[in-house]
């Protein structure tokens, strides 16, 4: 599992577009939803079991005194979601590994890319056979200016992932003829994003960045967004940049055509370093 650990006062919302998401706490990040502010993040594999991950970062997270304030003391704000990487001689991660994660975010920044944390167990390529499938993984792409943007990719699709020419970086093993689809195979991918910007932007604004990730998924990936993926995209804004009013040059339209590019740029480092 991997575990975004979030300054204070970082907004965030996101976008599915998946038809088979496995998620907690995402609902609350729609625009107009009342809590604004985003403590963690956790990617994890395990499917639904693995949403319990999420326990062991809200008791961290509480030990610290973060959280959204109430009577009985802070509840922290940790939208998490899986992939579907489930096998019979692996064990389910839980609350545990979620604390070991974000204890491991604390201490440092990886920026590793392949098979590791949450992309461990993470396969593409699945749309024209389960049987030809081929490694996925977590890929981590930047954009360093004026506002900088930083995005982590768990790639675990149905699809292949392709350059911006439509050539195959990586994917199905099957013959370029076989047809798509030849079985039912539900609920076992998923892509999952997070991209950060320092930009000080709004929650809705949030949710215009995660539609442009989507955008980048669209075109790293062939197919994406299939009622078999659960393609999600969560934007989170720091803040802590350059005031909106003195960066030069910024324009929202600008930053979201950065965060596709980066998006795509993820998703690709993810199967290159496989």
């Amino acid at each position: 599992m991997s575990v975004v650990l979030c300054p204070e006062g970082t907004v965030g919302s996101c976008e599915v577009r998946g038809g088979a998401p496995a998620t907690r706490e995402t609902a609350l990040l729609e625009p107009t939803r009342s809590v604004e502010r985003v403590d963690a993040v956790v990617l994890t594999g395990g499917s639904a079991f693995g949403l319990a991950t999420a326990d062991g970062v809200m008791a961290w997270l509480a030990e610290q005194g973060r959280g959204f304030p109430t009577r009985g003391g802070p509840v922290p704000i940790v939208p998490t979601a899986a992939i579907y990487d489930l096998a019979e001689d692996v064990d389910r991660p839980g609350p545990d590994e979620g604390r070991v994660a974000v204890e491991a975010a604390a201490k440092k920044s990886d920026t590793s890319s392949g098979r590791i944390g949450a992309g461990t167990g993470a396969t593409i390529g699945k749309w024209r056979g389960a049987d030809d499938k081929v490694p996925g993984g977590l890929g981590i792409a930047t954009h360093s200016g004026s506002l900088n943007v930083d995005a982590i990719a768990v790639v675990n699709a149905v699809g292949d992932v392709v350059a911006d020419d439509g050539a195959v970086i990586a994917g199905s093993s099957a013959p370029a003829d076989a047809p798509p689809f030849p079985e039912p195979r539900p609920f076992e991918a998923t892509t999952l994003v997070v991209v950060a910007t320092d930009a000080p932007l709004s929650k809705l604004e949030c949710q215009l960045l995660a539609q442009s990730g989507h955008d980048g998924l669209a075109r790293s990936l062939r197919p994406a967004h299939t009622r078999h993926d659960g393609d999600l995209v969560l934007a989170l804004a720091t803040g802590t940049g350059t005031p909106r009013d003195e960066a030069e040059p910024f324009a929202l339209d600008r930053l979201r055509v950065v965060v596709t590019e980066v998006v795509a740029e993820a998703v690709r480092n993810a199967v290159r370093q496989t």
